[in-house]
């Protein structure tokens, strides 16, 4: 174990990852420089990268990361194939994604490592406040390579939720040392899981990085059950936790016992989805609140109940250095001061079936007429799940692929029904959608916090605000505590 334990040698502000794109190295290295926990989002890195280079790299950050990639010949392939100087064409279609499998030969192992090095390294660059990754447990076939690539360059912590992260602590170890390391993929109606294995040694092709240090492993979960079934093994035992609410942005656990839909059509939590915060500190390890109003009064009831701190999203999501597409984050924030903005969660969208948190903005999927105006296309596949072909095979499928399509892989029906493209759709929020034939261009999906209350405090005209003003705001929930710049 590597985790300190004493909470003044912890950040008492965790950053929240925030994919595709939202919580980009900018907006983490602003929050890391104040001291606290910068994260990026570690999803759909790859896809940024290619994205981004084919824009002709505005300000070569991203040709400046791959100059330091500590495999140059790697890095200079993957500049080679994409960058476009200026960028291509008004309407032109960005470059494939090659979709990630689960053979060990894939070739989007080494997109995923080189993508998330250069997110991190960007993170991290001038100066030396803490840089997290945040993954999600059901995006399992790049976890391997993209936790490698970020700890090539120095991640301090990796925070993993979305499902049970019980193997990531091991891993991380294995990663370190640069050893070769197993993990186990779930395959739908199938008992067994597929055995993913990753070995570094084929991406660094012989060059010698120095010593990787392990990142800290924080594990987002939603009850002090999980914490404490992870808790119980050294294996599956992470640095800490951060405990989340429902009413978080982004996908929640779904409530517990049988599902039932309020009048708007969002699933009902009761008291048994409430977590018991002195269970959470009696593990004895650290943790993080997350999910629901946000201020400095929920910093200080925070620590008071025993915790390291909080976890803020949406506050971030809405600052000058988010990766949200400006015109979409002026519109949530000018419709929420008006009182007139609506997050569903909702229990279709996601191709995952867990809960997610959509923004009700026209224009966006969440529009019933912007929605089924779409062709459903299945071309990044990042939430796609492994099953058990006819012939034994691995096979993969996602609910919101072509309805036909995935009937035709043994899936159902039903389970298309309501289903977005939130590959898609998350990268058009961060204003790099795919452009398709015609002169269409995939409509953005957008997803917030239920509680964006902190704007009548921190922007109450509407106004810019940056990163750093968010900090210190929160800040104020400390009692005796200075910010103090990194």
């Amino acid at each position: 174990m590597n985790a300190p334990r004493t909470t003044s040698e912890l950040p008492w502000l965790i950053q929240g990852g925030m994919g595709v794109g939202v919580s980009g190295w900018r907006l983490a290295r602003a929050v890391a420089r104040t001291g606290q926990l910068g994260v990026v989002s570690g999803t759909a890195l790859d896809t940024l990268l290619i994205r981004g280079l084919r824009s002709g790299d505005p300000g070569g950050h991203l040709r400046r990361a791959l100059a330091a990639f500590p495999v140059p010949e790697l890095a200079g392939s993957v500049r080679d194939r994409y960058f476009v100087e200026g960028g291509i064409r008004e309407g032109e279609r960005f470059a494939a994604t090659p979709l990630m499998t689960a053979a060990e030969t894939c070739p989007s192992r080494s997109l995923a490592v080189v993508a998330n090095f250069c997110e991190v390294w960007l993170a991290k660059e001038g100066h030396g406040g803490p840089v997290g990754v945040n993954y999600l447990e059901k995006v399992q076939l790049a976890t391997l390579p993209a936790m490698f690539g970020a700890i090539l360059a120095g991640v301090d912590y990796v925070l993993v939720g979305a499902g049970i992260p019980a193997q990531i602590p091991r891993i991380a170890r294995g990663l370190a040392r640069r050893e070769p390391v197993l993990a186990r993929v779930d395959v739908d109606g199938d008992d067994q899981p597929h055995e993913l294995r990753f070995d570094p040694a084929p991406v660094l092709r012989g060059a010698d990085p120095g010593p990787l240090r392990r990142p800290r492993v924080l594990a987002i979960v939603s009850l002090p059950a999980l914490a404490a079934y992870l808790n119980r093994d050294e294996e599956t035992r992470p640095d800490g936790f951060v405990v989340e609410g429902h009413r978080a942005g982004g996908h929640s656990a779904p409530p517990r016992g049988p599902l039932r839909l309020d009048d708007r059509g969002d699933p009902v939590y009761g008291p048994r989805d409430t977590p018991d915060f002195t269970r959470m500190a009696a593990l004895g390890l650290p943790f993080w609140i997350a999910g629901g109003q946000c201020g400095p009064e929920q910093v200080r009831w925070a620590r008071a109940a025993g915790a390291a701190g909080v976890q803020v999203g949406s506050v971030f999501a809405l600052c000058e250095e988010s990766g949200l597409e400006k015109g979409l984050r002026r519109e949530l924030i000018e419709r929420e001061l008006a009182g007139e903005l609506t997050v569903r969660n909702d229990p279709a969208a996601s191709p995952t079936s867990f809960p997610f948190k959509v923004a009700d903005l026209p224009g966006t999927l969440a529009d019933a007429g912007t929605s089924a105006a779409r062709t459903r296309v299945c071309d990044l596949g990042y939430l796609r799940t492994l099953y058990r072909t006819d012939r034994g095979t691995i096979g993969y499928r996602c609910p919101a692929e072509p309805a036909a399509a995935h009937v035709r892989k043994g899936g159902t029906l039903e389970e298309t029904e309501g289903r977005q493209c939130l590959c898609n759709g998350l990268l058009a929020a961060v204003g790099l959608g795919q452009r398709r034939p015609k002169g269409v261009v995939e409509p953005p999906v957008v997803t917030i916090g239920q509680d964006l209350g902190f704007l009548r405090h921190i922007a109450p005209d509407g106004g810019e605000y940056s990163a750093e003003a968010g900090v210190r705001w929160l800040s104020a929930g400390l009692a005796e505590e200075a910010l103090a710049p990194v």
